[in-house]
């Protein structure tokens, strides 16, 4: 696992560009990504967790527009997305099928979890690559997030399948999860209340 400064970013893209794995710093955690329309790299994001196949991951996107290329969009999104994007809050919703995303990203009910991002390292990540980023907790499945790049080293480095880039942010502040809301349709369900109230 190589480790980088925050301001090589373009090194992190370029990774990601050619289907590698990266930890990076989030708003709640460090989180370990991919591009997401790469099924290579998000099959290894699963081995290198010991994550189930039938949990889908989270992607971020960096802005709305590219929300709605891949959630079928409709007036409860809307409503959601101009109160509370960017920001904290995870949807799943209806995958739309526009563009090709990797099997693990979708859910076998063709859902996805999309968030739109106001991190600025994990929005210009996402922008720089111009694709949804995978952003899943970097722990191992059913562990704790870890908040400190000290503790992602030692966590992974006697594994056989690791992440290829740690982002080092140093210690992280420990702030909520994020809420997560399931929008099929025009059924509103809170499925994590976090950071963000939804009222």
């Amino acid at each position: 696992m190589e480790i980088i400064d925050q301001k090589n970013l373009d090194k992190a893209v370029l990774a990601l560009q050619n289907g590698q794995t990266i930890v990076f710093p989030t708003e709640t955690s460090y989180g370990l990504g991919c591009d997401a329309t790469n099924q290579d790299a998000v099959d290894k994001i699963f081995k290198i967790k010991g994550r189930k196949s039938d949990k889908p991951l989270l992607v971020v996107v960096p802005d709305i527009e590219m929300a709605k290329k891949y959630l079928v969009w409709n007036d409860l999104l809307e409503d959601l997305a101009s109160k509370y994007w960017p920001g904290p809050l995870t949807v799943v919703g209806e995958y739309s099928k526009k563009d090709n995303l990797a099997k693990g990203v979708v859910a076998t009910d063709n859902t996805i979890a999309v968030r739109v991002t106001d991190f600025p390292l994990t929005k210009l990540l996402s922008e720089k690559l111009n694709r949804p980023l995978v952003a899943t907790s970097a722990n191992l499945s059913d562990a704790g997030n870890i908040y400190n790049s000290k503790d992602i080293i030692e966590v992974f480095s006697s594994r056989n399948e690791k992440p290829d880039i740690l982002i080092d942010g140093g210690e992280l502040a420990e702030n909520p999860p994020t809420t997560i809301v399931s929008v099929v349709g025009n059924n509103l369900q809170i499925l994590r209340q976090g950071q963000t109230k939804i009222n």
